[in-house]
C-alpha cells in the first residue's frame, strides 16, 4: 500500500462539504450536550482518548443521562488506524449505537468521524484542544499502528454537530494551542500555492480567508498564549479550530495541503519523531516549503515570508529546525526515508508548481534557518550537515 496516495473521495468533486450542520461554542457547553445529542439519537457511542474521556466523563454522562440516553464509551488507544477502526466498529455494533460522540484530539476525532461514516451514523465532535481543525473537517487521516501516515479519506459531509467548549479547551496544555497555530498558519502558505491562482469564486474566497487567518494569528497569538482565557485566547481558538476548517470546506481539495503537510507525513515515518505534535511538524514544514521556493524558484516573497515566520516562531515557541523537533541526532537514512515518503507519487508535495526531488527536499529540510543567499546547488551542498554533504560528494 502506498503511504501517501489518498483514497478517492466518497463525495463528488462538484460537492463541497463546507461546514458542520450546527456549531456550538461557549463556556460550560458540555453540561448542555444532552439535548444536542438527543436530536441525533438515543444510544450514543462515546469515542475518545483515555485522558479525554476521563476529563469529560462526569459532565458528559450526567448530561446524557438527563435526556435518558443510553450511552457507552470506548477508548481509542491507537488513534486512527485500520485495526482500531475495526475495534471501534465492533463496539458500535455491540452497543447498537445510533450516534457517535467523538471526544479528543485530531487523530481521535478522525477515527470517530470515519467510524460514523462507515456505520452510517451521525456524529458530534467535541475537541479537547485547539491543536487542529479536525473537529470541523470532512476528512480523516489513517495511520499505521506505529504512527506513520498511510492515507486520507474524504468524507461526504462535515460532522453533524461541533461542540466547542472553551472550558474544556482551557484544560489542555498551552503547547497544543501553539501547535494549532502552526497547523492553521499552513492554510495560507499551502492554499495560496495549491489553488493555482484559480479564478473560481469559491477558491478565491478560500485563499483570501486563509490570508486573513494568517494575519489574525500573527497579530493575536502572542497575547493569546500569554493570557489564557482572554479575548485574544478565545479568538485564537476560533481561528485554529473553526476558521481553518472553513477554508478547507470552501476551497475543497484545491485549498488544502502542499509541502508543509507532505513534510509532516514524511516525518511520521521517522521513529524518533513521535513525540512532536501534528502542528509542530506542519509549522516546520512551512519553512521547508518556503526554503524550496527560495532554492528552486528564487522567490523573494518566500525569502521575506521565511524571515517573518522565523521571528514569529521564536516568539511563540514553534520549531524552526529538525533539532527543535527532537531530530537533531537522527540518522541520515531516516531523513532520506522521510524525504522519499514526502516525494512519493500522489504526495501533497506535488501540488507545488515545480518538481522537487528527495535530495532537494532533504536539502531544504536541513537548511530552514540558512542565510537567504544560499541558493545555488554548490552553496546548498555546503549548507548540509557533514554526513549529508559527504553523501552528495560521493554521488
Amino acid at each position: 500500500m502506498s503511504y501517501i496516495t489518498s483514497t478517492d473521495s466518497v463525495a463528488s468533486p462538484a460537492v463541497l462539504a463546507i461546514a458542520p450542520a450546527r456549531v456550538f461554542r461557549g463556556a460550560q457547553l458540555l453540561q448542555q450536550a444532552g439535548p444536542i445529542v438527543a436530536r441525533l439519537g438515543t444510544r450514543p457511542l462515546i469515542v475518545g482518548g483515555e485522558r479525554s474521556l476521563e476529563a469529560v466523563r462526569p459532565a458528559l454522562l450526567a448530561a446524557l443521562e438527563q435526556q435518558s440516553l443510553v450511552s457507552s464509551e470506548v477508548a481509542c488507544k491507537n488513534a486512527c488506524t485500520e485495526k482500531s477502526l475495526k475495534r471501534l466498529k465492533q463496539a458500535a455494533i455491540a452497543h447498537q449505537a445510533d450516534v457517535v460522540v467523538g471526544v479528543g484530539g485530531g487523530k481521535v476525532l478522525d477515527a470517530a468521524k470515519l467510524l460514523a461514516h462507515q456505520c452510517g451514523l451521525p456524529i458530534v465532535t467535541v475537541p479537547t484542544s485547539a491543536a487542529t481543525c479536525a473537529a470541523w473537517t470532512a476528512l480523516s487521516n489513517v495511520y499505521t499502528e506505529a504512527g506513520a501516515f498511510q492515507y486520507d479519506v474524504g468524507l461526504p459531509q462535515c460532522p453533524n454537530v461541533l461542540l466547542l467548549d472553551y472550558d474544556i479547551i482551557a484544560t489542555a496544555p498551552v503547547r497544543t494551542l501553539i501547535a494549532g497555530i502552526g497547523d492553521a498558519l499552513a492554510k495560507w502558505y499551502e492554499a495560496s500555492v495549491s489553488s493555482g491562482h484559480s479564478q473560481q469564486t469559491m477558491i478565491i474566497a478560500a485563499v483570501q480567508q486563509a490570508r486573513v487567518l494568517r494575519d489574525i494569528l500573527l497579530q493575536k497569538s502572542v497575547e493569546a498564549i500569554a493570557q489564557p482565557g482572554s479575548a485574544a485566547w478565545q479568538e485564537a481558538i476560533d481561528a485554529t479550530v473553526l476558521m481553518a476548517g472553513v477554508i478547507g470546506g470552501i476551497g475543497g481539495a484545491q485549498c488544502r495541503t502542499v509541502a508543509a503537510h507532505a513534510v509532516h507525513n514524511g516525518l511520521t515515518h521517522v521513529d524518533e519523531n513521535h513525540t512532536s505534535l501534528h502542528g509542530e511538524k506542519v509549522a516546520y514544514g512551512i519553512l521547508v516549503q518556503l526554503r524550496l521556493e527560495e532554492m528552486l524558484q528564487g522567490s523573494q516573497l518566500a525569502v521575506a515570508a521565511r524571515q517573518q515566520l522565523t521571528k514569529f516562531y521564536q516568539e511563540i515557541g514553534l520549531p524552526l529546525t529538525l533539532a527543535d523537533l527532537g531530530l537533531g541526532g537522527v540518522s541520515l537514512a531516516a531523513l532520506e526515508r522521510a524525504a522519499q515518503v514526502a516525494c512519493a507519487p500522489g504526495s501533497d508535495l506535488h501540488h507545488l508548481p515545480f518538481a522537487v526531488s528527495p535530495a532537494e527536499l532533504l536539502a531544504a529540510m536541513v537548511s530552514t534557518t540558512a542565510p537567504t543567499h544560499l541558493g545555488s546547488p554548490l552553496e546548498q551542498m555546503v549548507a548540509l550537515p557533514s554526513p549529508c554533504r559527504q553523501r552528495e560528494l560521493e554521488e
